[in-house]
């Protein structure tokens, strides 16, 4: 896959919550607890998007490869969308920005990609599933049942999208703006979930609650930045003395390298998972909202 160090312990959590999700699904359906096969289509839907995002999709091309930017100061991948890259170019180029800040924009950027990835590929599900539904000449019990887990998901790309609107006009003021020094939070995923946060129907004093829980939340994501940065590290020293033939040099490295992964995994997981939590509940508050 030729996937670096960083990427394939980001591989490892993807994969790691996607059998939790598959193991939690298989009790429910041996309970008869997912008659309408909504959370079934919703794991191979999350399946798709880590294949693809991996590039193990059989596709060209289709990988989100990990930007150099943070090594080296030049970006190595592309945002495959005119707008996003007319942004980023403008931003470069516009002097308010110091290395850091447009290491943490780029790193803006690469999310907002994903994000228009993955509701793409919810969306070519959807017109796969309404495709299949309008070719049903008689109506019965289990094509309403279909009709609802349709409806579900036209309200996953209304979030979906409105997250995506949301996060451009984001990215368009900071880069001419450039950062504003009272932001609350600086991570892209917190920033999200905080702006969907206050559109969902929570009360005063639970938005506070969820306000304190981001701030723990983009510590632990802080945290996890803290170790790639570190693995990326000991994999170029590891790679560096393989070529030495120090063998008592290359086993402390190994050893390290391999504390390092480790380390990066569990905190990948975890970051993803409480992600996964944290979305499930602000998704919650918005459809009481449309109720």
């Amino acid at each position: 896959l030729h996937l670096s160090a960083v990427k394939l312990a980001e591989l490892h959590s993807d994969l790691k919550i996607q059998e939790k999700d598959e193991l939690s699904w298989k009790k429910l359906k041996a309970e008869g607890l997912d008659e309408d096969g909504e959370k079934e289509a919703k794991l191979r839907r999350n399946l798709n998007v880590i294949m693809t995002k991996y590039g193990m999709n059989g596709k060209k091309d289709s990988q989100l490869v990990d930007t150099n930017y943070i090594k080296d100061g030049t970006e190595s991948d592309t945002l495959d969308d005119p707008r996003l890259e007319k942004l980023w170019s403008k931003a470069k180029t516009s002097g308010k920005f110091s290395d850091e800040e447009l290491n943490k924009l780029w790193r803006e950027f690469k999310h907002h990609k994903e994000k228009i990835h993955e509701y793409n590929i919810l969306l070519e599900t959807v017109s796969r599933t309404e495709d299949i539904h309008k070719n049903v000449i008689n109506p019965s019990e289990e094509n309403l049942v279909k009709e609802e887990i349709l409806h579900n998901k036209h309200r996953e790309l209304k979030e979906k999208l409105r997250s995506i609107n949301q996060g451009f006009e984001r990215l368009r003021k900071v880069s001419h703006q450039g950062y504003d020094t009272t932001s609350e939070f600086e991570e892209p995923r917190v920033i999200d979930l905080w702006d969907m946060a206050k559109s969902a129907n929570f009360t005063e004093k639970e938005l506070e609650s969820f306000r304190e829980e981001l701030k723990h939340f983009e510590a632990k994501i802080e945290k996890h930045h803290h170790y790639q940065k570190q693995l990326e590290i000991s994999h170029q020293k590891l790679k560096h003395v393989e070529g030495t033939g120090d063998k008592e040099h290359l086993n402390r490295n190994k050893e390290k390298y391999a504390m390092l992964e480790e380390k990066t995994k569990e905190l990948g997981y975890k970051v993803k998972k409480h992600l996964q939590d944290l979305s499930s509940r602000i998704s919650q508050g918005l459809q009481h909202n449309e109720l």
